[in-house]
């Protein structure tokens, strides 16, 4: 019986969750409220406050559903590859854009957390888990591109952080450029060709790319 009612519950957080999302993105954040969730989801408003403390709180739950390209991918090229650091950071992130055209519920959220959200006082917490991804990522990258030049035995030609910042600056641009109106280009071929020409322009020798 236990089991059943924590199962049971369970359900109840994620039809939550499923119906904050597509409100959240049919009208807003800021323009839905929670009874609109709990009626969405075919639930009170009571069942939400037992999950969750406020609407920050169950945004940010919708968050950490999904692994978000710019959060996840990146650490991967960080930790542990066997090839160069940047050949690593470019193919991880154009399989990032490629989740991004892909996965449904991944490009919902982060439409919803690029395009659906004012970041309020109620909203804090949203703002600054959405600064700590930011600066995790860039920090990443930048740990990435002293690894590289220092294998290639080269210099940047501007510091690692400000190439680091520009480096997220153009993928975080590309994805939210192309959710405003995903038939206006090919993510991943635009990408990989930006990826690549934004590399070799801080001195990294790339492979010749693949035709397609």
């Amino acid at each position: 019986m236990a089991r059943r009612t924590k199962e049971e519950a369970q359900e109840t957080r994620n039809r939550l969750l499923d119906a904050a999302e597509v409100l959240f993105q049919a009208q807003g954040v800021s323009q839905t409220s929670l009874q609109q969730i709990a009626h969405q989801a075919g639930a009170t408003r009571g069942a939400i406050y037992w999950h969750f403390k406020d609407k920050a709180a169950l945004f940010n739950a919708m968050m950490e559903r999904v692994r978000l390209p710019l959060e996840d991918e990146v650490a991967k090229a960080v930790l542990g590859a066997n090839v160069g650091p940047m050949d690593d950071v470019e193919y991880q992130m154009v399989e990032a854009l490629k989740l991004m055209t892909t996965d449904m519920q991944v490009r919902r959220v982060f439409e919803i957390a690029t395009h659906k959200v004012e970041y309020t006082h109620d909203m804090e917490s949203v703002q600054q888990r959405h600064l700590a991804a930011r600066n995790t990522c860039v920090i990443d990258f930048e740990k990435a591109m002293v690894a590289g030049a220092r294998r290639a035995r080269k210099r940047l030609p501007i510091p690692a952080a400000a190439a680091a910042q520009g480096l997220h600056a153009l993928i975080s641009g590309l994805i939210q450029n192309w959710l405003l109106d995903p038939a206006a280009f090919d993510l991943v071929a635009t990408g990989r060709q930006t990826f690549r020409v934004y590399l070799e322009g801080l001195g990294f020798d790339r492979p010749v790319a693949s035709a397609g």
